[in-house]
């Protein structure tokens, strides 16, 4: 993935830069539910400030702030709100995925 394009994925949120669990999951190459999945399989390596699960008043900041996530082909009302993911986060995402993937 280009640099530009996952810059772009990058959000600000309770004063932390973030990205979003269903962009995070583009970028492994994998669904929004076994990325989902897998951190809460793995919930003990995701402290608070590894990773957080966003409120409905900052998803609706954020669609209404950013025109990218309003055509990510997600419906206006979310059954679960997006996880957030801080850099410590993504890297410990990208373990879990990685151990994941090596048991298979």
């Amino acid at each position: 993935m280009q640099l530009q394009v996952i810059e772009s994925k990058i959000f600000e949120v309770r004063g932390l830069k973030v990205m979003l669990d269903f962009n995070l999951a583009e970028m492994y190459e994998t669904e929004t539910k076994y990325l989902k999945r897998a951190v809460k399989n793995n919930i003990e390596r995701f402290p608070r400030d590894f990773m957080f699960e966003l409120t409905k008043e900052e998803w609706e900041s954020l669609r209404c702030n950013f025109s990218t996530l309003n055509n990510n082909g997600r419906g206006r009302h979310l059954k679960y709100m997006p996880f957030a993911f801080t850099e410590q986060g993504v890297a410990m995402l990208s373990l879990s995925l990685i151990a994941k993937r090596q048991l298979r």
